[in-house]
């Protein structure tokens, strides 16, 4: 039992929020600019990609989040503004004074995000104008364009909304992402923003999105490709006017369950759209010795190439798993492990103490066509355990990133 409403909300479901996407001409056709805004400053937080090749708004991004205060974020999508050096630096801090200047805010409480190609200078002429617009377009009813303003190879929008009761008044979180390709373990070519309008502390939202963020857009995997924008970022403006949460508030487990919620789903929701995927992957570890242990096996078994092609291919061919649980590097005895595949209506066992069951092809086959599929594998060594999602590898896979500038 939830404690906890589940409705189609975004970014503008919370108290306090309105939003924006407009088209301003750095996709052909598409909206390719989004704006979200708190009406008051709100406590900011944010987790930001490991790769060593940072684009330039990450690093804004980065520096502005440690004062702790946010009011709007800026996103273009279409173009990374990554590997652009000093013109693509001066060109987001040019976007944060735009922003900035068209809501009469102060830059330091301006974020900014982009997506798209990488190695491209930012069309400023039109980056401006597509400020002005996204400005104007502001609505509190904005959310779902902005949804649509931050995809990239993305099928559909991602978003949701849920609400929670905290000290006898509604507490709304809403969430909008993007991704769908280049997504790896650590995030990777995948935005999401989180508004909520929960009165809560600073330092505390930044821990509870970090340890969340970890067992959510950690665990996800479509190509093992870590991007150069990755970019979670947050606004809790206050407005639902509870008692400010922090670890010692009697119900901050209930915020903690919704605020999970969210961002899995969002996470969730990316990996079911990876470019080219047939199928979806749930894998989860049991009884490893430690977390680290399950979550290095996780994303073993997710990132393998054979084990997602064969997933592809239909063919249940264990070896595949039972080689990359082997070269996770994590503590196993082999002939203590037991893997399980399935799906809601039947699960095999297909490995017992390390070796293959006997079960069918025919068994196997049958499981094996469903778009939805669960890898549970039991180390027997310890109490904790992992959980991530991934997708199969396929043909069109290839296809779209073989022509993805064209």
């Amino acid at each position: 039992m939830k404690n906890f409403h589940i409705f189609d909300g975004d970014v503008t479901s919370p108290k306090g929020f309105q939003a924006s996407g407009v088209h301003i001409g750095i996709k052909k056709k598409k909206k390719d600019m989004a704006l979200i805004v708190s009406d008051v400053l709100a406590e900011g937080a944010g987790v930001f990609t490991r790769n060593q090749v940072c684009a330039a708004p990450v690093l804004i991004s980065k520096e502005n989040i440690k004062k702790g205060k946010v009011q709007a974020i800026i996103i273009n999508s279409g173009n990374a503004n990554a590997c652009t050096g000093k013109e693509g630096h001066k060109n987001a801090l040019k976007m944060l004074e735009l922003t900035a200047e068209e809501l009469k805010l102060s830059s330091e409480n301006v974020l900014v995000a982009s997506t798209g190609v990488i190695g491209v200078p930012l069309p400023m002429d039109i980056v401006e104008r597509g400020i002005k617009n996204a400005a104007k377009a502001l609505s509190y009813g904005g959310g779902i364009a902005a949804a649509e303003g931050i995809l990239t190879t993305d099928t559909g929008t991602k978003k949701i909304g849920v609400e929670v009761e905290i000290d006898g008044k509604k507490v709304t979180i809403g969430g909008i992402a993007k991704g769908s390709g280049m997504i790896h373990p650590n995030m990777a070519t995948m935005l999401a923003f989180i508004t909520t309008d929960a009165k809560i502390e600073g330092g505390f939202l930044q821990s509870l999105l970090k340890n969340t963020v970890d067992k959510t857009y950690n665990m996800i995997t479509v190509d093992g490709d870590t991007s150069t924008n990755d970019s979670v970022c947050m606004m809790a403006n206050g407005l639902a006017d509870n008692n400010i949460l922090q670890e010692a508030h009697p119900e901050i487990e209930k915020f903690k369950e919704a605020f999970h919620y969210v961002n899995e789903y969002l996470a969730k929701t990316i990996v079911r759209d990876g470019e080219g995927a047939t199928k979806f992957l749930e894998v989860e570890v049991v009884n490893s010795k430690t977390f680290e242990d399950g979550k290095a096996i996780v994303k073993s078994i997710l990132n393998s190439n054979l084990v997602k092609t064969a997933f592809f291919g239909e063919d249940g061919n264990w070896g595949r798993i039972m080689c990359s649980i082997g070269y996770a590097d994590s503590a196993i005895e082999v002939e203590k492990v037991e893997i399980y595949l399935g799906d809601e209506k039947k699960t095999i066992k297909i490995v017992e103490k390390g070796e293959g069951t006997k079960f069918t092809e025919e068994e196997i086959g049958e499981v094996l066509k469903e778009k939805e599929l669960k890898v549970v594998v039991d180390l027997k060594m310890g109490n904790e355990k992992a959980r991530g999602w991934g997708c199969d590898l396929s043909y069109d896979y290839v296809k779209i990133n073989g022509a993805y500038r064209t």
